[in-house]
């Protein structure tokens, strides 16, 4: 269980701050998190149960399509689940799927830089 807290806490952290990144690279006419540091933290919570308890089932299921696009699929998983997010805190503001997109690949480049330098200390 222990394990599971510090496992779902990183990714909080990592999903909030790659929302932060997310939301002043593409502007809040597009990703808007708000203006507070806890809707930020809250965005974060959302988006990070949105991954641990969704995502392992949608990438089995799409695996055909994640194998013939070469991955590239993964992309539109990730737009997916950040307007899921976006759907169930209403503070988390994205305005189509290809702000979506963006944001996904965004968040998904930070959390692949946080999980390099963890592993590397």
């Amino acid at each position: 269980m222990q394990h599971f807290l510090l496992h779902f806490s990183v990714r909080w952290g990592v999903s909030a701050l790659g929302l932060w990144i997310a939301a002043g690279l593409l502007g809040p006419a597009r990703l808007s998190v708000g203006n507070r540091w806890t809707t930020v933290v809250a965005a974060g919570f959302f988006l990070a149960l949105v991954n641990m308890a969704l995502k392992p089932i949608l990438v089995f299921l799409s695996f055909p399509a994640v194998i013939l696009s070469l991955g590239l699929f993964m992309l539109i998983l990730n737009g997916f689940l950040i307007m899921l997010a976006s759907w169930l805190y209403s503070p988390l503001y994205v305005r189509d799927f290809g702000v979506a997109i963006g944001a996904g690949l965004i968040v998904g480049l930070v959390n692949f830089l946080v999980t390099k330098i963890l592993e590397e200390a």
